[in-house]
């Protein structure tokens, strides 16, 4: 288990997350179709030529995904008890097949469980930055974290 404990962890505590992840064409192409989203920016390499882009735009909500996939190690696993909500999700800088991603975690706050006397709710800032240095994807994650014992 690598997750923390609600009492182990810090307001602004900041991780960098050790996998990162290169983007793969059938990364997008199966998540694109996977949830039924025919957006031709995604899946047609004609029409993605065309736009603004000039090429395929990897599936935002498949960068969001694996932003949050990325950051479990380290925060979640073995200690979560649930999510609770994702907020203020952005995609600034767009995802191109071939990107490699790296996630950042930080500690927004830290309160008691009004319901749950062996949980504590903890809320992060994740962040997901490409080889470029540039951010491609924020969003606040709020969990219900085991307290430990």
């Amino acid at each position: 288990m690598a997750g923390k404990f609600f009492e182990e962890w810090q307001v602004g505590e900041r991780i960098e997350h050790p996998i990162r992840r290169t983007v793969t064409e059938t990364d997008n192409l199966l998540f694109s179709t996977m949830t039924h989203n025919p957006q031709p920016l995604h899946l047609d390499i004609e029409a993605a030529k065309a736009s603004g882009f000039g090429q395929i735009l990897v599936n935002s909500t498949f960068t969001f995904s694996l932003l949050v996939g990325l950051s479990v190690g380290e925060t979640t696993l073995g200690t979560l008890v649930a999510n609770l909500g994702f907020n203020n999700v952005v995609t600034p800088k767009p995802v191109f097949i071939g990107d490699t991603l790296r996630a950042t975690s930080e500690v927004k706050e830290l309160r008691e469980s009004k319901s749950r006397s062996d949980a504590g709710i903890v809320a992060w800032v994740h962040e997901m930055w490409n080889q470029r240095d540039e951010m491609v994807c924020r969003c606040e994650r709020t969990a219900l974290i085991r307290r430990k014992g």
